[in-house]
């Protein structure tokens, strides 16, 4: 699944960089590929800024802070992948394989998820000792007595 969804990202890449060179030459554009670069770049970058930030302040607001460090370390570990792959490539220290981004990218995932139960768990070992403490102090039967009494006692 995370190899096609790769893919399909290199595809969509590919396309609108087809399309920025068709529009530039059919505009008779001079602009240069770094020129292009700077400007759709930017453009994208400045597009992302204005659809992520409001998120993330949403995410901030609401106490779900380790969903903008998993977002953040998910596209460091991208990135990091794909300068690994460019490095063996360039450096001739290993082949240059999609896989091997996909797999490395894999195994960051299934780590989160690991670490992310175990998380849950220690988070919620305080609410349990809570639960329990009030559950030993004052027992449901307990509970039951009392509103009789209260009840009878009102009328």
């Amino acid at each position: 699944m995370l190899k096609k969804l790769l893919y399909q990202i290199v595809d969509w890449v590919a396309m609108v960089h087809a399309l920025v060179i068709k529009l530039n030459n059919r505009f008779e554009g001079t602009l240069s590929d770094k020129q292009l670069h700077f400007l759709v770049i930017g453009i994208l970058g400045m597009l992302l800024v204005l659809i992520i930030h409001p998120v993330f302040r949403h995410l901030a607001k609401t106490n779900h802070v380790m969903i903008i460090t998993w977002t953040y370390v998910f596209t460091l570990i991208l990135v990091i992948t794909f300068a690994v792959e460019i490095g063996q490539q360039i450096s001739h220290t290993g082949d240059m394989e999609f896989a091997d981004i996909v797999f490395g990218i894999g195994g960051f995932i299934a780590m989160f998820a690991v670490f992310a139960i175990i998380r849950s768990a220690v988070l919620r070992i305080p609410r349990i000792i809570r639960w329990w403490k009030n559950a030993v102090k004052d027992p449901p039967v307990q509970n039951l007595k009392n509103e009789k009494n209260a009840t009878l006692s009102r009328q």
